[in-house]
C-alpha cells in the first residue's frame, strides 16, 4: 500500500513544540493524516470536531494531564485508539497509563522505528476492536419476575413469600424506580388469592377532587357528570389485592376514609348512605418516609400503624452490586427482541461504567438507557462511548471550577430527564423537587 493510501488520522498532543514537529514530520512521511495539539483543552476541541483513529499524547503537561486525556478519550471516542510518549519514564506512569486505557507507553528518547512500530500496533488494535470479540455471558436468574441474584434481593425474596403466606396489610418502601409494584404483584400471585383480582392504583396521579369516586364508586347523580352508578376499585377487587401505590400523596381526609376501609373491611359509595362488605387485601407503597410524615401530622399516625403491619424496604439500584449487569444484559436482550435482532453485547469497560454510575432512577432508569443504547448503537458492541455522557469520564470537567451552581443544577436536571425519556413527574421524584421547580431551575440557568 502506498503511502498516500493509509491516511489514518492521528493526533499528537505535546507541549514541547518541537516533539510536536519532530513527530509531525516522522509520520506524515509514514503516510498518516496528522493534527497537533499543544495541550489537552486544544486536543479535545479538535477530538469534538474530527473522526481520528489514534491519538499520541505526553504524560506530564500543565493543568490538565495526559492520563486524564486516555481516560477522557477510552471513555468518550469508541473508535479511537490512544498511546503516551515521556520524557519521564517510571514503572508507576506506564502503569497507570495502561490500565486505564492506553495502547502502548514510550520513553523517550525513541527510534523512528519504535514510534512507528507502536503507532502499527495500536491502529491493529484497533482493527481488531472494530472486527468485535466474544464475551462470554452470564445466566440470568430470575425469581417472581425479579432479575437478580444479590444477597439483598435474596433478603427480599425471603420476605416476598413469607409475606404471601399472610393475609396481612403490607407497606412497601423504597426509591422510585426500584421494583415496589412488582413486589406488590409477586406478593399476590404467591398468596392464596392469586386466582382473583390484582388491582394497581396509583394515588398520586388521580386528583384529589376524583380519589374517593374512584377507589369506592358513585351512584347515580352523586355529583355532576355522574350520569349512572359506578363501582370502585376496591369492588373490582373484592377477593383479591389492591395496591395503593404513593399512599403518601393522599390527603388526610381521604385517609380517614381510607382507615375506615381497614377497620370496618367495607366501602361506602360517593352519594350513598350504606355500606358494602369487601373482601379485599391492602399492598400499599411510598417511596416517602412515613414515620417522618407521622411526625409532620400530614399522615396520619393511626393509618401508619394499620398499613405497616409488614414493611418491605426496596433497596436502590446502587446497592444490587452485580444486579446492574444481569439487568442490562436482560433489558438488551428484550429490547433487541423487538427489533428483531441479537441481543448485542457490552465491552467489560462498559459493564463496568454501569456498575459504577449513581443510578438515581432505579431499574426504571436502567430500563431507559438500555433502550435507548439498543436503539442508537450501531453494531453488536456497547462500549463506553456509547454510554449517555454522565457515565463517562470528561477531562473537560478537570480544566477548573468555572461553572455556576445553577448550571451544574441544570446540567444534572437534564440527564435525569434524559434518564427518563422527558417525564417530568418520574424526574421530579428522583429529584425530590416539583416540576414547577424543575422548569424554574433550567429556566434560570439560560
Amino acid at each position: 500500500m502506498s503511502s498516500w493510501q493509509k491516511k489514518e488520522r492521528i493526533l499528537i498532543v505535546d507541549d514541547a513544540a518541537t516533539t510536536l514537529e519532530v513527530l509531525q514530520r516522522i509520520l506524515k512521511a509514514a503516510g498518516y493524516q496528522i493534527f497537533t495539539a499543544p495541550n489537552v483543552t486544544a486536543a479535545l476541541e479538535i477530538l469534538e470536531n474530527t473522526a481520528l483513529e489514534l491519538v499520541i499524547t505526553d504524560l506530564k503537561m500543565p493543568k490538565v494531564s495526559g492520563l486524564d486525556l486516555v481516560r477522557h478519550v477510552r471513555e468518550n471516542f469508541k473508535d479511537t485508539e490512544i498511546m503516551m510518549i515521556t520524557g519521564y519514564p517510571s514503572i508507576e506512569g506506564a502503569v497507570n497509563a495502561i490500565k486505564i486505557g492506553a495502547e502502548d507507553f514510550l520513553a523517550k528518547p525513541f527510534t523512528n522505528e519504535e514510534l512507528l512500530a507502536a503507532v502499527k500496533r495500536a491502529l491493529d488494535k484497533l482493527k481488531t476492536r472494530r472486527s468485535g470479540h466474544a464475551t462470554g455471558e452470564q445466566a440470568i436468574p430470575v425469581h417472581k419476575g425479579f432479575i437478580g441474584n444479590s444477597k439483598v434481593m435474596h433478603r427480599i425474596f425471603i420476605a416476598i413469600s413469607k409475606a404471601s403466606s399472610t393475609p396481612a396489610t403490607v407497606l412497601i418502601t423504597g426509591e422510585s424506580g426500584t421494583g415496589k409494584e412488582l413486589t406488590a404483584r409477586a406478593i399476590h400471585y404467591g398468596s392464596t388469592r392469586s386466582s382473583a383480582p390484582f388491582v394497581p392504583v396509583n394515588c398520586g396521579s388521580i386528583p384529589e377532587t376524583l380519589l374517593e369516586s374512584e377507589l369506592f364508586g358513585h351512584v347515580k347523580g352523586a355529583f355532576t357528570g355522574a350520569a349512572e352508578s359506578r363501582a370502585g376499585f376496591f369492588h373490582a377487587a373484592d377477593g383479591g389485592t389492591i395496591f395503593l401505590d404513593e399512599v403518601s400523596d393522599m390527603s388526610l381526609a381521604m385517609q380517614i376514609k381510607l382507615l375506615r376501609v381497614l377497620q370496618d373491611k367495607e366501602v361506602c359509595m360517593v352519594g350513598s348512605n350504606r355500606a358494602r362488605k369487601v373482601d379485599v387485601r391492602i399492598l400499599a407503597a411510598t417511596n416517602k418516609n412515613l414515620d417522618e410524615l407521622v411526625k409532620k401530622e400530614s399522615f396520619r399516625e393511626d393509618l401508619f400503624y394499620r398499613l405497616n403491619v409488614i414493611t418491605i424496604f426496596m433497596p436502590p439500584l446502587r446497592e444490587r452490586g452485580n444486579d446492574i449487569l444481569l439487568l442490562a444484559r436482560h433489558f438488551a436482550a428484550a429490547f433487541a427482541a423487538e427489533q428483531g435482532r441479537p441481543a448485542p453485547r457490552f465491552s467489560d469497560k462498559a459493564l463496568q461504567s454501569l456498575r459504577n454510575y449513581d443510578w438515581p432512577g432505579n431499574v426504571r432508569e436502567l430500563e431507559n438507557v438500555i433502550q435507548r443504547l439498543v436503539v442508537m448503537t450501531d453494531g453488536d458492541l456497547i462500549d463506553v462511548p456509547d454510554l449517555p455522557c454522565l457515565m463517562r469520564f470528561s477531562a473537560l470537567r478537570k480544566t477548573g471550577f468555572t461553572r455556576t451552581l445553577a448550571e451544574v443544577e441544570a446540567e444534572y436536571i437534564t440527564n435525569v430527564l434524559e434518564s427518563v425519556d422527558g417525564n417530568k413527574t418520574r424526574a421530579a421524584d428522583i429529584l425530590g423537587i416539583d416540576r414547577k421547580t424543575i422548569r424554574q431551575k433550567l429556566k434560570n440557568s439560560n
